[in-house]
């Protein structure tokens, strides 16, 4: 059966990429969401104006990969322990949140959060889990933009690449071949 779950963990063009590759992951879409605007863009949730989110929404057949095997990535990939910021990328649009549809969605959430994230880092996770009010979807341009752009754009060579290599060299059973 075709889900879905909207991440926001830095850039989306980072989770974007990764998800693609994930095994059992039928789309990715780029995004915003959690604003207190009606709308989103780019220039507008970059401003910090909206108080919206880069996310990505994955949607996925639950038959060939869970809701809980896309949460573990989701926390290899990125840091949940840094408010408001992914590495060199800062503000709260790259806050790490997870936006959820279901009852179900969220307990998971919080089970991912207390088994996989807790594990991993040794500070506390900041992951903001959220009910999933509204997702606009980004501009043209910031879809598939890693497929597309790739190792053209300096950022993709030194942030995207390399959360894909670590995607591929920690789930490489996972590894979606034919993208």
């Amino acid at each position: 059966m075709n889900q879905s779950i909207v991440l926001g963990g830095g850039c989306f063009w980072c989770l974007e990429a990764v998800y693609q590759r994930l095994k059992g992951v039928t789309h990715v879409e780029s995004g915003y969401a959690g604003g207190t605007k009606e709308t989103a863009n780019y220039e507008l949730v970059c401003s910090g104006q909206t108080d919206h989110v880069e996310v990505v929404r994955v949607h996925f057949d639950d038959a060939l990969v869970s809701l809980t095997e896309i949460l573990e990535v989701f926390w290899t990939i990125h840091d949940p322990t840094t408010p408001n910021r992914q590495g060199n990328d800062k503000g709260p649009q790259y806050r790490s949140a997870i936006f959820y549809q279901t009852n179900e969605e969220l307990y998971l959430a919080k089970k991912s959060i207390e088994e996989v994230a807790s594990d991993l880092y040794a500070d506390p996770v900041v992951t903001e889990l959220h009910h999933l009010e509204a997702f606009y979807p980004a501009e043209d341009y910031h879809q598939d933009y890693f497929i597309r752009i790739g190792g053209r754009n300096p950022y993709c060579t030194f942030v995207v690449a390399p959360k894909v290599q670590k995607f591929k060299a920690k789930f490489s059973d996972k590894w979606k071949s034919d993208i």
